[in-house]
């Protein structure tokens, strides 16, 4: 399977392509390649741009293979869609969620949209051939459970695999969501970058490290819950039940409570009516106000993106990644925040780690969590069981 596994990872590419990435002979490709789009697993996909000889035809996985279907549940939305082989979307459908529900309510509505998806692209259950799958919290990758999570206590050791696994034949593969982020600029970047972090800032803090090429998960699951590190040890009590901890200082629900309170103390008059007129506000508000020039709004945004460096800072000069990419919901409230946060992680991170780093938001945006579901789906699916034509 490597090479359909080295088709995938590059989107595609020639025969003589294949041979250099894999280290195979010319006639030991062309002779797999060969059997592989005789089985229907490979297809040719049209000509490469031309690079001065005879133009080369493209490789891609064959598109009657089936479908995968990507699900991205996040701590206050839900977003599907049934994707190809080649993580072309078919369909796809976002909406609110709250998984405080508990997975009875959330799957329910999961699988609802799994089968109206994929009714709209005239494709069945037995059509799915991977299943991936974010969540907002620490997960048992082998188990496919998550454990003690945070911001869903109700899904604590749930098997979501086993939920699915009434209603579909393929492979369900679970993840911490930050991961699936990772594993989604992993794929854009065609693996050309080997050592990165994601930062994933909505209701909570997460991070997805990839070491080697390979998304870091940890002997338990657990690498990259950085939102609990403290950042002040006389700070608010976090949800996890320590004082102080990112999250609850500089996550969402954090900036918004410090905004309202900015707002009932008349600093703002920006912040004051939005929560005059709409009885609350939320961290996309503050960032409308600081683009207008309010200056509670800046200092919010900045105390934000200063508390997150500070915890960066630390996880840069630890394991020296040669980019840091911050996604999530915080994104939206502008570039304010992303210079405060590269600023505290340049001012004390060491010289040589930040040298060549770079700090920007992540190019997927929100379409990351989608893409790496898919990615988790693709690539394990042809680890575990390799594709039957």
């Amino acid at each position: 399977m490597q090479l359909l596994e080295a088709t995938f990872w590059s989107a595609g590419g020639s025969r003589h392509g294949m041979a250099e990435r894999l280290g195979f002979s010319k006639s030991k490709a062309n002779g797999l390649i060969a059997g592989l789009v005789e089985q229907g697993l490979l297809a040719e996909s049209g000509l490469q741009p031309s690079s001065g000889g005879r133009r080369a035809e493209n490789l891609q996985l064959h598109g009657a293979l089936g479908v995968l279907i990507g699900i991205d549940i996040g701590a206050t939305s839900l977003d599907v869609a049934v994707l190809r082989p080649d993580l072309t979307s078919l369909a796809q459908h976002a909406e609110p969620a709250d998984v405080r529900q508990g997975p009875g309510v959330v799957l329910a509505r999961v699988g609802a949209l799994m089968r109206e998806l994929l009714a709209r692209c005239g494709f069945a259950a037995r059509d799915v051939i991977g299943i991936g799958i974010g969540v907002p919290g620490p997960v048992d990758f082998a188990g496919g459970q998550l454990v003690n999570p945070p911001l869903m206590p109700a899904w604590d050791s749930f098997s979501i695999r086993d939920y699915l696994r009434e209603d579909y034949a393929a492979p369900v593969f679970v993840d911490n969501d930050v991961n699936l982020m990772a594993l989604g600029e992993l794929w854009r970047l065609r693996r050309s970058l080997s050592n990165f972090l994601v930062i994933k800032v909505g209701t909570g803090i997460g991070c997805g490290i990839v070491c080697h090429g390979e998304v870091y998960r940890g002997a338990a699951g657990s690498a990259g819950d950085v939102g609990h590190i403290c950042v002040d040890q006389e700070g608010p009590r976090c949800r996890c039940g320590n004082l102080g901890c990112v999250e609850a200082m500089a996550a969402g629900p954090a900036i918004t409570r410090m905004a309202t309170e900015a707002a009932e103390a008349g600093q703002s008059a920006a912040l004051a009516e939005y929560l005059r007129t709409r009885g609350r506000i939320d961290a996309i508000d503050v960032g409308e106000a600081s683009r207008a020039g309010d200056a509670a709004a800046n200092g919010i945004i900045q105390h934000a993106g200063n508390l997150i460096g500070q915890m960066l800072a630390s996880v840069v000069n630890f394991f020296n990644p040669s980019h840091v990419f911050i996604g999530g919901g915080i994104t939206r409230i502008g570039p304010l925040f992303l210079a405060a946060v590269r600023q505290s992680v340049y001012q004390r991170s060491l010289a040589l780690s930040t040298r060549h780093l770079e700090i920007q938001y992540a190019p997927l945006g929100a379409q990351g969590g989608l893409v790496g579901a898919g990615v988790l789906a693709m690539h394990e699916t042809l680890k575990v069981r390799g594709i039957a034509p």
